[in-house]
């Protein structure tokens, strides 16, 4: 059948990418769209290219030796993509075949110049941007070339590129086919791209335009830099006019060739605004139609303008659906809580279902509407306050978005929205009693939802849930706890404020701190030294867990000697911990009761670096560090004019710190413990989906939302089509890097440091954890490989609880994400660790092993030479 090999591009609309690939679903839908000039042409289709693949069955072999290659192996991709590129370029085309695509390009005339582009069935996707992944051939001339370059096409989906690009994104080569599509070759004026969102800021409301003369080549390779406007509300509002000294033009035999601009004329605009304003009108009415933004390819031909091509820009952070056209400003809660990769549905439904304010989602990212606090003058001011001292960024990208002309609404003082933030919750005595009573109730709590929830299953058990999660909100909405909670916080700012006035010093809380008694994190992080100590004099143990790749690995443990002992002090530590893991407020995420085998190497480390007594000794020099901190503190104080008052207050704020500072952790432990309790039983209602063969496996629950899982237990039915989108979704958002603050406009605001403190060069955080450490920068973004040694700086993107089992053994901290209370900052405090966080793009600046000297005190870093 001729039809299925050749399709004419008016027939083609974006459903038929399994047919006409990416690029041709995307021109076919393009040329539908009234007052959209797109050059005619036609699509070979994907039958054409497996037909062609089907006639070598040597590459089939190729693929399967491919599939196999690491994708850092560049050499061997580079050899095996070479071969299978020269055996598709080598088959003949069939007569039948070579016939179809002659009658469709006699249509467009013979002899007529065309442009004949690869269009692959995994490019140009929501999720995923292949651009110039495979081959674009301009000003073909002629049935024979034509023929050729249409091989060339089916070719190029194994440049190094594309195949190194499928590997590192884990899609199978088998499932990618290639389109071809042959259009009539426009000789443009001048060609460029239109995003129709800002590629920078990611703002919706603002387009840019990049143009030159020629074809549009030139700028795509960078062979020029391009003239850039900037377009918002229908007018030119940025342009900046490049010198293009050279353009790439069309011969009249076919190909093209570069070619010199006459001088007066390389600082002519290569658009008029009139038509820069024309052509971003086209591009709204594309946007429109495919119904998000668009990087588009256009040419100006006789002041006309033809779309060559439209493609999702897929680098842009999609916004939180709001269901109104009002302004919107979103604070991340991912960089509150230590946690910025995306969540999967289940993960971020549970953490909706659980906080204490609606949260929004975009990008299994979770984010708060701040917009109401921000409009009232009173709540602004509490807001910004309580932003900019957990995490200076923040409060800066909130000032960033008011200073946009009346982005963010004024509201009078009274207006909707609650209290004002920060606003103290009532004092509470300095009594430790107080502490132990709210971790009992939490104890308490916990033991009766594990008792109460064994006997549910089916839709009671969602039930159930639904009351477990209101006892949840009620334990961390306890009045008692959130005031303990501030009194730690808020004695700790206090210290440092007024130690600062009065006697001269930054960060004096750090030391105070130090040991802090009823710290729940940083004691497991101690605990795990006493497993190692008993680990530690049983070699025989110790060469086992250091071959140990299977999670059963604790019941082969008896068979050793020592290995019952050792089993035992694992399975204690995961008994009081085991509910922890990296990434621990998405529910889905492996636990480490689940995956035991996370904590192995970091106990290997610590039977390596550490005397037995470690975590005891650690402990004690903390807390005497602490008290002769404060001993010197207060006889300064008292030397001071009014010092007897002065230190006075002074002492009431540290046992004040020192009484309630190390509760702050524990509220999270309670979350989580719960957390663990809800998914065991949520995992369990899932294998019984899998033995009535309503799910094929167990985790696929994950990516439904609460509701959606409710409604699977409910109806016996599962949409697997959702499910499969989601996973997709879900692996494409890991490319994409949360902002701290998000505009409904879609602009993205990370907030800078406004300091002129630090030496130049350095990079700049926020002091969290006081002290100067020099050593070598670990870079770790997977807490199972570290790899330490003592005096070792960690440096990695977010540090959340799980990972203070690794603070015992370093001697600094660097982290991209963080605040002042944020858990990675408490902890390095609590050890005594100079840290800096919230610094931008660390994990990339810093290389591993480079020497660093961190300024914990001050808030920068230095790379030594």
């Amino acid at each position: 059948m001729i039809e299925q090999y050749v399709w004419n591009l008016q027939e083609v609309d974006e459903t038929q990418v399994a047919v006409v690939g990416g690029k041709g679903a995307h021109l076919g839908g393009l040329s539908r769209i009234e007052g959209i000039r797109v050059p005619a042409g036609f699509c070979v289709t994907t039958d054409a290219f497996r037909r062609i693949m089907a006639e070598a069955p040597s590459i089939d072999d190729r693929l399967d030796q491919l599939s196999r290659l690491n994708p850092d192996d560049r050499e061997a991709i580079r050899t095996l993509s070479a071969q299978i590129r020269r055996a598709i370029e080598g088959i003949a085309i069939p007569g039948d075949l070579a016939a179809a695509i002659t009658r469709a390009l006699a249509q467009l005339g013979e002899q007529a110049a065309c442009a004949v582009r690869s269009s692959a069935t995994a490019e140009d996707l929501p999720t995923a941007s292949f651009a110039g992944q495979q081959d674009t051939y301009l000003n073909v001339v002629g049935p024979t070339a034509i023929l050729q370059h249409v091989s060339r096409c089916w070719a190029s989906l194994f440049t190094e590129r594309a195949v190194t690009y499928r590997q590192r994104n884990g899609i199978d080569h088998r499932t990618v086919h290639m389109a071809v599509v042959v259009q009539q070759m426009a000789f443009p004026d001048a060609a460029g791209i239109l995003f129709t969102a800002d590629p920078v800021t990611g703002s919706r409301k603002v387009a840019t335009v990049d143009a030159g003369f020629g074809l549009g080549e030139a700028l795509v390779s960078g062979l020029v830099n391009p003239d850039v406007f900037k377009v918002r509300d229908g007018e030119v509002v940025a342009k900046g006019i490049a010198a293009k000294q050279r353009a790439v033009h069309a011969l009249p035999a076919g190909g093209t060739q570069e070619v010199a601009i006459d001088s007066q004329r390389q600082e002519e605009p290569a658009l008029t605004d009139a038509q820069v304003v024309r052509l971003v009108q086209l591009g709204r009415r594309i946007e429109a139609h495919f119904g998000r933004p668009q990087d588009i390819e256009w040419c100006l031909v006789d002041d006309g303008f033809q779309i060559v091509q439209s493609r999702p820009i897929t680098t842009l952070f999609p916004i939180p659906e709001a269901g109104d056209q009002e302004n919107h400003v979103y604070v991340s809660v991912g960089h509150q809580q230590m946690m910025t990769d995306p969540m999967k549905p289940l993960g971020f439904s549970m953490w909706q279902l659980t906080a204490m304010v609606p949260m929004h989602e975009a990008a299994g990212r979770l984010f708060v509407d701040v917009t109401r606090r921000l409009a009232s003058p009173a709540s602004r001011a509490g807001l910004l306050d309580l932003m900019g001292r957990g995490d200076p960024l923040v409060r800066d990208a909130l000032e960033t978005v008011l200073d946009h002309d009346d982005f963010v609404p004024s509201l009078p003082d009274a207006g909707p929205g609650g209290p004002p933030a920060g606003g103290p919750p009532a004092p509470i005595e300095t009594d430790p009693a107080i502490v132990t009573e709210l971790i009992e109730r939490s104890q308490a709590s916990i033991a009766a939802l594990e008792r109460d929830i064994r006997t549910k299953s089916g839709p009671a058990l969602f039930d159930f849930l639904l009351e477990a999660i209101a006892e949840h909100k009620r334990v961390l909405s306890d009045p008692l706890s959130m005031q303990a909670i501030m009194a730690g916080m808020e004695a700790t700012w206090w210290l440092n404020d007024k130690l600062q006035e009065w006697l001269g010093e930054k960060n004096a809380a750090d030391t105070l701190t130090l040991s802090a008694p009823d710290n729940v994190t940083s004691e497991m992080g101690l605990a795990l030294l006493d497993v190692a100590d008993v680990i530690r004099p049983h070699s025989e143990v110790v060469a086992f867990l250091q071959g140990v790749e299977d999670e059963g690995f604790l019941d082969e443990l008896a068979k050793l000697a020592g290995g019952t002992e050792a089993r035992d002090a694992i399975e204690a530590y995961l008994d009081r911990y085991g509910m922890r893991c990296v990434g621990e407020i998405d529910i889905t995420r492996p636990r480490w009761r689940e995956r035991p085998t996370t904590l192995v190497p970091v106990i290997l480390d610590n039977v390596r670096i550490f005397e037995p007594g470690a975590a005891e000794r650690r402990f004690e020099e903390g807390r005497q560090k602490a008290q002769q901190k404060e001993q010197d503190v207060l006889s300064r104080l008292r030397a001071l004019p009014d010092g007897d008052r002065k230190a006075d207050e002074a002492k009431r704020m540290i046992d004040r710190v020192r009484t309630f500072i190390g509760y702050r952790e524990y509220p999270k432990y309670g979350i989580v413990s719960r957390y663990f309790v809800y998914k065991q039983a949520l995992l369990e209602e899932a294998e019984r989906l899998v033995q009535a063969d309503v799910l094929p496996e167990k985790e696929d629950i994950f990516y439904l939302t609460f509701q959606e899982f409710h409604d699977v237990v409910r109806s016996n039915e599962v949409d697997d089509q959702l499910i499969q989108q989601r996973k997709d979704a879900f692996r494409s958002y890991h490319a994409l890097t949360p902002p701290r603050v998000l505009t409904s406009d879609g602009e993205a605001v990370t907030g800078a440091y406004r300091r002129d403190d630090a030496p130049a060069g350095a990079l700049i955080g926020l002091p969290v954890s006081a002290g100067t450490i020099e050593g070598r920068a670990r870079v770790i973004l997977d807490m199972a490989e570290a790899d330490l040694e003592a005096g070792d700086i960690l440096v990695t993107t977010f540090t959340d609880p799980s990972w203070s089992p690794l603070f015992v053994g370093i001697a600094g901290l660097v982290t991209e994400v963080g605040g002042l209370m944020t858990h990675g900052a408490v902890i390095a405090r609590e050890y005594g660790l100079p840290a800096v966080v919230g610094v931008e793009q660390a994990t990339r600046l810093i290389r591993d092993g480079q020497r660093i000297r961190v300024h914990g005190t001050d808030g920068y870093i230095e790379i030594l030479p």
